[in-house]
């Protein structure tokens, strides 16, 4: 029998790139679509810090026929000349070794988004192959990896015009790696790149797709705003009203730290707040939003008392009053950003607090005293706020779920699980009374509760707290989930781990489940964060065959069925148009038996923050016109319509 040894020479140490390819979700988070569109943002990424050092102003992101990727920079070129520590040329070490970049010693770039020095290396180790070319001196460079392999060493291949500079990378994902896909989405790259190039002014990025038929045209798309930050805000207010023509502006330099904000406030209830540090968002915020909200908080306050809109015997704004509304960008630059969590979503530099907070407190100042009817109308609306907030407030306390003593009970209306582990429970939201009543007896007693809602529920993009706290629906909603919503949300108290959105499968069906979501992605975000949202999938047919019985979900399900069992008179089909048509055994069978439904996990990516944001208020808002075109866009991908 062999011996098990472990000795020295069993701990194996993974040379360079071969870490990359091993332990892939260390570096780009996840190998799933994300982490495959991770890669493009991070050689992007690297033509941006050229363009922030001033060397570029046009960057092409090309998606090739096969899937593969071209980031085209008019920049400086990566540096060919031999890098005396390696004893190769850069641009080799750059591809072929981990933290290895011109953004460590301070002297190569002021500023950059691409911190850890792994970006390219981290590509090359992840892709199939990748091509450079380095435009430099009048001269054309190029080398070729393979899965991090040197192909052959870095070669000149021609010439070219003596102000020609730039760099060129090609690359195609290593499909062993990204199993999931190796497809890239357009929609996706398109959002990333119109975010990158707001937030550097004058930046022209192009985007091109060139998987298109043979006689069609590829799709592209510009993006350059020469306002930068100030034109951000305008398209993020597009659905929306804003209380104000101009878009408030403030930038300066403090302590080494370039700030720029740009605020504008709308009619919704609703704060869009988003923070970027060298123009790589932090979901999480961190010292510069503080900073931010700090001023708001304080400026506007001394305003309101000085110019007499809030009395002696009121109490100040919060906050929240203030920010009610609100879409603004907080964008710093900073030379050595500190972040907390390995994410790179919360920004720790105390330096970039103090320095947005004097920059946009001195500048606001100046501004409501130059333009008191919008400081007037800001503040009108706070204290608007505020009172509601009063009303909210009053409201909450008493449909708070109080202790056994005090009695408040849950809703009526919901069936509870005798179960009381929540990690066993799941509550289906049921739209109507007569798919809630086949629900509550097909259900499995002990882990499922059932909560019927009649109708549609209230529209929260468009209404204040107090409205909120008072509608039926949702208060029974509140009450049993159990966590809270807001300020007083606490994830712990949640009673079920699993909440089912079970409604129809037509429009109406739909727009019940997008208000219900839109519900829990404005109050409660943290469900959808940590997987507790799901949406059940209903069948579409039933085919009924000599005494045997299938489901199907999709068109194409029920063709391949009916290939399967055969075409002929005994096939009865029948087409299920709502979830009130099939009785108690066949909702269990088909949506609600857990050995057999399908649910659908609702998730959101924090990166995505911007344009999930979006998504709902177009969809949602007031404004008509941005959801036509949301629509006129988006039919050709709709499934199942009723009509």
């Amino acid at each position: 029998m062999e011996q098990n040894n472990y000795g020295a020479d069993q701990i194996q140490i993974l040379e360079g790139l071969e870490a990359v390819r091993k332990r892939p979700g260390m570096y780009i988070g996840t190998t799933s679509s994300r982490g495959l569109h991770h890669l493009v943002y991070e050689i992007v990424d690297n033509a941006v810090d050229e363009a922030l050092a001033g060397y570029c102003d046009k960057i092409i992101v090309t998606i090739n026929e096969d899937n593969s990727i071209t980031v085209v920079d008019n920049g400086r070129g990566i540096p060919v000349g031999i890098n005396h520590k390696a004893g190769l040329p850069a641009v080799e070490v750059v591809f072929t070794i981990l933290h290895a970049g011109g953004k460590f010693g301070g002297g190569g770039y002021k500023v950059s988004g691409g911190l850890h020095g792994v970006g390219a290396s981290v590509v090359n180790a992840l892709s199939d192959w990748l091509e450079v070319k380095v435009y430099k001196d009048g001269k054309i460079y190029q080398q070729r990896y393979e899965r991090g392999h040197v192909c052959y060493p870095l070669k000149e291949i021609g010439t070219c015009e003596k102000e020609q500079t730039g760099t060129t990378v090609t690359f195609k994902p290593d499909e062993t790696i990204f199993t999931e896909t190796t497809v890239y989405e357009f929609d996706v790259l398109k959002q990333r790149l119109r975010e990158m190039a707001f937030l550097t002014k004058g930046l022209h990025i192009i985007l091109r797709d060139l998987r298109v038929e043979e006689d069609q045209k590829p799709v592209e798309r510009e993006f350059h705003y020469e306002g930068g930050i100030k034109e951000f805000v305008t398209y993020l207010n597009r659905s929306k009203t804003a209380l104000y023509e101009n878009v408030l502006y403030f930038e300066g330099k403090k302590n080494n730290v370039y700030v720029e904000v740009a605020m504008q406030h709308n009619d919704s209830y609703n704060e869009s707040s988003f923070s970027f540090v060298n123009n790589i968002n932090t979901p999480e915020g961190g010292t510069h939003l503080v900073g931010f909200r700090n001023a708001l908080t304080k400026t506007f306050n001394d305003y309101a008392r000085s110019a007499k809109l809030l009395k002696d015997s009121e109490p100040n704004l919060s906050g929240d009053d203030i920010r009610e509304g609100l879409t603004a960008i907080v964008s710093v630059k900073i030379e050595d950003p500190q972040f907390e969590g390995q994410t790179k979503q919360k920004l720790g530099n105390s330096e970039a607090r103090t320095a947005v907070d004097s920059i946009v407190s001195e500048q606001l100042t100046y501004y409501l005293e130059q333009n008191p009817m919008v400081a007037k109308t800001i503040c009108e609306k706070s204290i608007l706020a505020q009172r509601a907030r009063d009303a909210a407030r009053k409201a909450r306390d008493l449909t708070r779920r109080k202790t056994a003593l005090d009695g408040m009970a849950l809703p009526g209306k919901l069936a509870d699980c005798s179960d009381k582990d929540p990690k066993n429970c799941e509550i289906y939201i049921v739209e109507g009374d007569s798919a809630g009543g086949s629900a509550k007896t097909a259900r499995s007693r002990a882990t499922q509760a059932i909560l019927p809602l009649r109708g549609k529920i209230l529209n929260v993009e468009k209404a204040r707290l107090d409205k909120i706290y008072a509608n039926a629906e949702i208060k029974a909603m509140i009450t049993a989930f159990g966590t809270g919503i807001h300020n007083d949300f606490d994830i712990s108290k949640l009673r079920y781990h699993k909440i089912i959105l079970m409604t129809d499968a037509d429009v109406d069906g739909a727009h019940i489940a997008t208000l219900l979501l839109t519900f829990i992605y404005r109050f409660m975000p943290e469900l959808i964060k940590q997987g507790h949202v799901y949406l059940a999938k209903p069948p579409l047919y039933k085919l009924e065959k000599n005494k045997k019985v299938w489901y199907a979900y999709s068109d194409e399900e029920l063709a391949a069925i009916i290939n399967e069992v055969g075409r002929d008179q005994n096939n009865k089909i029948q087409r299920y148009k709502g979830l009130g048509e099939m009785d108690a055994e066949q909702l269990w069978e088909t949506t609600m038996d857990p050995e057999r439904r399908i649910l659908m996990r609702v998730s959101m990516d924090d990166a995505e923050k911007v344009s999930i944001d979006e998504t709902f208020s177009v969809l949602m808002g007031d404004k008509v016109e941005p959801r036509r075109e949301f629509i006129e866009k988006n039919a050709k991908y709709v499934r199942n319509l009723d009509i």
